[in-house]
């Protein structure tokens, strides 16, 4: 007999229906936040959660019930918040990179990379009022 463990078989399963809801962010100033996507995407706040310790603002596309939500998360106790280095940016399709960047500069985000184009698209970074990054991509036509 071998002294080698033999693998167990692979378990066919299903994995559950999984659809993306939300992104929440941490904020500082929740005023401010909300300003901001308001100006630089175009977000509407579509529903506010408001408990004894935090608030948040679900904010969504105009006329969107359903589907992803960017969530702003406001602690009422005014703890520091700091944007950290463990996750990616916030990817955001736009029709135009260059018009998206420079409005989203105009309405307070910080330029992090300036537009360039890729085989498959156009992107740009800029980072939001408290530093968060967002990715800002155009798909190019195939």
């Amino acid at each position: 007999m071998s002294d080698t463990a033999s693998a167990p078989a692979p378990r066919t399963t299903t994995a559950p229906s999984v659809r993306f809801g939300f992104m929440k962010f941490v904020v500082r100033d929740l005023d401010a936040m909300r300003s901001f996507y308001e100006r630089a995407f175009g977000l509407v706040v579509a529903q506010t959660i408001d408990l004894p310790d935090i608030v948040e603002l679900v904010l969504r596309r105009p006329g969107e019930e359903t589907g992803f939500s960017l969530i702003l998360y406001w602690n009422k106790d005014g703890r520091d918040v700091a944007v950290g280095t463990g996750h990616g940016p916030l990817g955001l399709y736009v029709r135009d990179v260059d018009a998206a960047f420079a409005h989203a500069v105009k309405e307070g985000a910080a330029p992090h990379r300036e537009p360039w184009d890729t085989d498959a698209m156009r992107v740009a970074f800029v980072l939001d009022p408290e530093g968060r990054e967002l990715e800002l991509i155009s798909m190019r036509a195939r």
